[in-house]
Parts: structure tokens; C-alpha cells; sequence
């Protein structure tokens, strides 16, 4: 028996603005209002409005909520500072990747992790099973906020005619509270676009007057409302992983390019330390596949699961695919083996059902914007 998929604070707005919905892990979601083309432009160079109530919080608090936070995942959370954010994973004891997470310090033992909207009750069930033996708590938040983003070159600007709140000294990956448009909220900067942005946790009785208020500060700036379709192709383009595609319980974060968040030097043990030192071995000695950005030479998309070819042989896999309307030209990104991921590697294609279509390895991301 199916169930009906949740619906966020705005659905009945989303409807009114004409969005096509879809089901996305679980949530009706706005797909898009219109063109993706437009939307995925308009974060590009003016401001697009997301509505991405979708993710999931919790919350841990508790005098040893750092300490339970370093055990339960990979990163150094005793190392964030207040106000901070940081990029973080929670991986299996084989070291597999449950999920990447964004965990935000909102206080001196106060912590605010958000999973990806699929993962979001497996994160919470692992956290909760881990916490054991730690005076910390952990709280299922996720009816208890709406997320509304607001990203691309033009959103500081927005943001500045609906809030005093100190956004010149909020840098990237940070948040602190504030009031906007009215709204108490918690104002964060860390986007999944590769544009500048904020993203507006509030609670959901309050998600209507502040998308309505931001629309209007945003009208004389370009914003549009922005569905998922082209915030795919938009951090597809900014070379950002996606839980299932580039990110898999199949992957450790060594192999995944990612090594980089996992902190051995942190006090004391973690879930997954003995199998993810093992796979930094193995990535020292026998480097895995790599993560590689894919330009086509012709027009046809690949798309996850395709494979990716060279001297007639399979050399790696797609992860993501789509056409980006940045370049203009179909792009993809794809794990593929070590001696064929440097930039400017000949011979390497993408089998589209049969045909063996040429593409260009460059270095990831695909675009980076203008500081």
C-alpha cells in the first residue's frame, strides 16, 4: 500500500503559481514553474526562490553533544565554532556513505544536523541507535521548520531590504538567527548552486508571509520561483555530489574524492574509523576510480548508469547527466579509472544505447562564479 507523499507549508502556493509537482523522496515537490531553462539562468545571473522544506533536521543537544557528534560521524564537530557550519558525512562501520550532511552549531552545546530529504529518517534512526553512552540527546525536528533558499548574484541585495541582520559578516558556511521580513529565522550561507545565496529556516506557519514578502523585495532584482529540475542541473554544473548518484552506501568517502572530511586526528573513536583508515590505505596505494566532469562533443545526454568507454573497453560510469545551459552543451559526471581521469584525456566516451559518443574529461566543477 502506497502512502501519500508529504507536502511542505507552500504546496498550496506552488499550485497557485502553476508548478509542475512531482514525488520526491516522499515530499510533492515543485519540479518547475515553467522553463527549467529560465529558472537555472535567473540563479545564474540575477536570483531564483527555492523551497526546499524537503531536508531534514535534528537537533542534538546535551553537554557531550559535540563529543557524541565526533563519534557518530566522520568529521571534527568539537572544531566548529559557534554560528559555524560544516560539511560532514555519516558512514556505515564498513565505511560506506549513509549520507553527506550540513551540521550548523547554534549554540554551546546546541546542534542542528540536515540530512538529504531520502536519508533523513535513516540518519535519524543511526544517530539515535549511536547516542548511547553520551549524556546528548537527539531530536527529530523535521515538522518543526520550513527551508526556503534564496540563491544566486542578486540575493544579498534582496536579503538586505527584508533583513537588518548582519549579512556582510555571515561568510560562507555559517548561520546566525535573525529576523526576516518579519519572520524570526535562522539565515544560513551555504548553497548548493555554486552561487551566493541564503538559506531561511523557519517554522512552517511562517513560510508563506516570508516567500511572499521575498518575492516582492526580489520582483525589481529578477528572482523567480526555482523548481528542483534546475537545482539539479545547477550544482550539477557547480560539481556538487548527490546522495544516490555520486555519493552510495556502495562508496567510502576516500572513494568518492572526499577523504577530505574525514578526521583521523580527532580525540577519541569513531563509527567507521578502522574501515575508513583501510580505505585510505587503499586509496594511497591503488588510487579508485575517480570523479571526473564529462563534456560532449555532439548533442545526445548521457545519464546515470551509463558507461563510460575508451579502447573499446568500460572505464568508469555516469553518475549525473543533463544538458547545461550555462555551457550549452551536455555534461556529465562520472567515476572512472585513475589513468584515464586526467583533464584532456583522448579517447574517452560515453555508450548512449550502443553508440560510443565522444566526450571531452575535464576538471570538476564545470563552473565556478566570479567572486
Amino acid at each position: 500500500m502506497s502512502t501519500a507523499p508529504r507536502l511542505t507549508a507552500l504546496d498550496a502556493l506552488h499550485r497557485s503559481l502553476g508548478a509542475t509537482m512531482t514525488d520526491f523522496a516522499g515530499w510533492d515537490m515543485p519540479l518547475r514553474y515553467a522553463s527549467e531553462r529560465d529558472e537555472h539562468n535567473a540563479v545564474r545571473t540575477r536570483a531564483g526562490l527555492f523551497d526546499l522544506s524537503h531536508m531534514g533536521e535534528i537537533t542534538v543537544t546535551g553537554p557531550e553533544a559535540a563529543a557524541f557528534l565526533s563519534y557518530a560521524l566522520v568529521g571534527n564537530i568539537a572544531t566548529v565554532g559557534n554560528g559555524r557550519a560544516r560539511y560532514t558525512m555519516i558512514v556505515q562501520e564498513d565505511g560506506g556513505i549513509v549520507d553527506d550532511l550540513i551540521v550548523y552549531r547554534l549554540g554551546e552545546s546546541e546542534y542542528m544536523v540536515v540530512a538529504n530529504a531520502g536519508n533523513a529518517q535513516i540518519v535519524l534512526d543511526a544517530l539515535t541507535a549511536r547516542v548511547g553512552g553520551f549524556d546528548a540527546e537527539v531530536r527529530d525536528d523535521r515538522d518543526a521548520y520550513a527551508l526556503l533558499a534564496v540563491q544566486g548574484p542578486e540575493s544579498p541585495a534582496i536579503m538586505k531590504a527584508v533583513t537588518d541582520a548582519d549579512l556582510d559578516g555571515l561568510k560562507y558556511y555559517a548561520g546566525l538567527p535573525g529576523t526576516v521580513a518579519g519572520v524570526p529565522a535562522l539565515i544560513a550561507r551555504t548553497g548548493y548552486t555554486g552561487e551566493d545565496g541564503f538559506e531561511l529556516f523557519v517554522a512552517p506557519e511562517h513560510a508563506e508571509q516570508l516567500w511572499q514578502s521575498l518575492t516582492e523585495a526580489g520582483a525589481p532584482h529578477g528572482l523567480i520561483p526555482c523548481g528542483l529540475s534546475c537545482r539539479d542541473t545547477l550544482r550539477l554544473e557547480a560539481g556538487m555530489p548527490l546522495y544516490g548518484h555520486e555519493l552510495t552506501t556502495a562508496l567510502t568517502p576516500f572513494d568518492a574524492g572526499l577523504g577530505r572530511v574525514v578526521k583521523f586526528e580527532k580525540e577519541g573513536d569513531f563509527v567507521g574509523r578502522e574501515a575508513l583508515t583501510a580505505a585510505a590505505e587503499r586509496a594511497e596505494s591503488a588510487p579508485p576510480r575517480k570523479l571526473v566532469g564529462l563534456i560532449a562533443e555532439g548533442r545526445r545526454v548521457p545519464r546515470a548508469g551509463f558507461p563510460v568507454v575508451a579502447d573499446g573497453k568500460v572505464i568508469g560510469e555516469v553518475t549525473s547527466g543533463a544538458p547545461s545551459p550555462t555551457l550549452g552543451k551536455p555534461i556529465a559526471m562520472a567515476y572512472v579509472d585513475a589513468v584515464f581521469a586526467a583533464p584532456g584525456t583522448e579517447g574517452v566516451g560515453v555508450d548512449i544505447r550502443g553508440t560510443h559518443e565522444p566526450y571531452e574529461v575535464v576538471a570538476l566543477p564545470f563552473y565556478k562564479r566570479q567572486k
